[in-house]
């Protein structure tokens, strides 16, 4: 199985059962909160809350785009989190094709 395929799986998995998964991004590990996986501007990504770990672009929490060709090594992780979060723009990114998105936040 290569490792596209089965980064795939994980996180079709991490997004069904809302666990943080951990993945190497531009040199650097970082963990997050995966919440919707798909194809946007031509691009499989991956939109993370990241909660830990490298940052590039500002301090953590936050959200971040996560290309998928850069990404490697992703690991899911014991630890769950309750689901959706609100945007801070109070809107969902447009997608050309989504894989998956995590359900609504649990107490």
């Amino acid at each position: 199985m290569s490792e596209s395929s089965t980064s795939d799986a994980l996180i079709r998995r991490a997004i069904a059962e809302k666990r943080v998964v951990r993945f190497t991004l531009d040199g650097g590990v970082r963990t997050a909160e995966p919440h919707d996986y798909g194809v946007r501007n031509g691009k499989t990504q991956l939109l993370v809350f990241q909660i830990g770990g490298a940052s590039r672009s500002g301090g953590l929490p936050d959200w971040r785009w996560v290309e998928l060709a850069r990404a490697s090594a992703f690991e899911l992780l014991g630890q769950t989190f309750r689901g959706g979060r609100v945007a801070p723009s109070g809107k969902h990114a447009q997608w050309e094709q989504l894989f998956a998105r995590v359900g609504a936040a649990t107490k």
